[in-house]
């Protein structure tokens, strides 16, 4: 088996930090990503998740989170 190759990066590139939005702790206990508000809204109309909501949620959890 062949190992995965690691991407390589320029010199100097950093893994970007996702946005953090604090929120007032009445809002909200623990840190929730974007991608998760936007699957609970999702279900909660009653729209089924797919392998591509998962994929999605991933990616915007990582650009943008709430804390308190």
């Amino acid at each position: 088996m062949k190992e995965k190759e690691a991407v390589a990066k320029p010199p100097g590139a950093v893994d970007p930090k996702p946005l953090r939005v604090h929120l007032p702790g009445f809002l909200i206990d623990e840190d929730i990503g974007l991608g998760d508000v936007v699957k609970r809204a999702i279900y909660a109309v009653g729209i089924k998740p797919c392998g591509g909501c998962e994929k999605r949620a991933a990616a915007l959890n990582q650009w943008m989170r709430f804390s308190r």
